[in-house]
């Protein structure tokens, strides 16, 4: 799977972090502080830094700054401060999400697999044509046909598939949908991705089994390939 450096002065927090990124198949390194992590940057190749922003020695801000001269990874800022202007600034630098504490640690996972699908996808494009059995999804014509004949969606359920296909195998949580998909201004709830999950499984007819309901979590588009 993926190799993932946790930064965090906190030792009962890596060690939960490490706890769900090994169920999840990761391979874990750790540091306790923002020069270690630089450090470590320097001699090792990490697909994703999840990395905490008040730490000894050297903060996350820094740190990132540091790295970001060196290396591309993915990182995931952790922080216990919610203000925009910390969120804002760490997207300035080129963060990849930011998640306050304290947090799910199933919600961070999705967003872990989330960050790591979306870097693969921009090294590997997808193709502009996706097939999946009887189930062809254009993506340059904004249109899906089942067994031949084209589906009638909306333009959100066609943007909810095309999310879920692009980051297929992966479990979504309805939050990172709603957020990546509506926008962080959205006034609706959760009840918004079931009903237009709904409707988009009736669309896809016999291929509704495709997506796939994680208990508790969210949804994911699920193949075996």
């Amino acid at each position: 799977m993926a190799d993932i450096l946790i930064v965090d002065d906190e030792q009962k927090i890596r060690e939960v972090i490490r706890e769900y990124s090994e169920f999840n198949g990761h391979t874990v390194t750790e540091a306790a502080d923002g020069m270690t992590a630089v450090g470590l940057c320097k001699l090792n190749d990490y697909d994703l830094i999840i990395m905490d922003i008040m730490m000894p020695k050297l903060d996350g801000f820094s740190a990132c700054k540091e790295i970001r001269k060196i290396k591309n990874t993915p990182i995931i800022m952790l922080s216990a401060r919610g203000e925009e202007y910390d969120k804002l600034f760490g997207f300035e630098l080129g963060i990849d999400d930011y998640v306050v504490k304290p947090f799910s640690p199933k919600e961070l996972m999705a967003r872990v697999n989330a960050v790591l699908s979306r870097n693969t996808v921009r090294e590997n494009p997808a193709p502009d044509v996706l097939t999946f059995d009887g189930l062809e999804i254009n993506i340059p014509a904004r249109t899906v046909t089942v067994d031949g004949v084209r589906a009638d969606l909306t333009p959100k359920e066609y943007d909810l598939l095309f999310y879920l296909v692009e980051n297929r195998n992966i479990v979504l949580s309805r939050e990172k949908l709603l957020s990546d998909i509506w926008g962080y201004d959205f006034l609706g709830d959760d009840r918004t991705i079931d009903t237009h999950i709904k409707n988009l499984r009736n669309s896809l007819g016999p291929y509704r089994d495709y997506i796939v309901t994680a208990r508790g979590v969210g949804y994911k588009f699920e193949t075996k390939d």
